[in-house]
């Protein structure tokens, strides 16, 4: 008992003993490094932009605004980070929309064919449409919908399908091809090239035999008409 107590009285004897500087360090908070920190990460935005990384300064510029918002840094970074930003928005969804198209050109039964074809943005999975503009150097230009699983349209005849054009309601003519394949050619084909080369969003209502009435919508705001190749010149 008695070296215990003498443990006890030592360790209080050497806390008393302990001087105010010491107490003060032990109090004080350790140094702030933020503004460092962040002129760090500066440097490496600022090679980003020198790049145009876009995608990757975007991100480090809201770490730096959003972790050290009271930094120089963040204020210098606050100066291009808004147009950065969305420039890199248009830019990736410019990107998304044009690889929505997929563009083929191939020998095709007595002639060349070229194809633009764009799947459904919805319906989706199984019950994907295909909207295709062919040109064939035999068969000449054509656009119709092309049902990827099923039995196709229902159509009896011509079919009247309403469209929407960005808003804009039109009428497209079509009718389902005696071959029997599940698809719907349209009557005025050059007449709907012309709406769809100012168009990006573009809905068609249609009957299907396995869904009935279906709103078929198609991101057509990437088309790229010089991928898909011109007919011909007639002699």
């Amino acid at each position: 008992m008695r070296r215990i107590a003498s443990l006890i009285a030592f360790a209080a004897l050497v806390a008393g003993c302990s001087s105010p500087q010491d107490q003060q360090a032990a109090q004080t908070p350790p140094p702030d490094n933020s503004a460092q920190e962040a002129a760090k990460k500066l440097e490496t935005y600022q090679q980003l932009l020198k790049l145009h990384n876009d995608g990757p300064a975007v991100q480090l510029g809201h770490e730096i605004v959003d972790k050290y918002p009271e930094t120089p840094a963040a204020a210098e970074v606050k100066k291009t980070l808004g147009d950065l930003e969305t420039s890199y928005k248009a830019a990736s969804e410019k990107a998304r929309l044009a690889a929505l198209w997929l563009y083929q050109t191939s020998p095709m039964q007595g002639g060349t064919q070229s194809t633009a074809t764009i799947q459904s943005s919805r319906p989706t999975g199984e019950q994907t449409v295909r909207l295709i503009l062919r040109r064939h150097t035999a068969w000449g230009q054509s656009v119709f919908l092309y049902a990827t699983t099923g039995k196709g349209f229902v159509c009896k005849g011509d079919c009247s399908l309403k469209a929407n054009f960005d808003g804009k309601a039109k009428i497209i003519k079509a009718f389902r091809p005696p071959t029997g394949e599940p698809a719907l050619l349209f009557r005025n084909d050059a007449q709907f090239l012309k709406d769809l080369a100012k168009t990006k969003r573009l809905t068609i209502d249609v009957v299907t035999v396995s869904r009935g009435e279906t709103t078929l919508l198609f991101e057509t705001g990437g088309f790229d008409p010089a991928k898909w190749t011109p007919l011909p010149k007639k002699k």
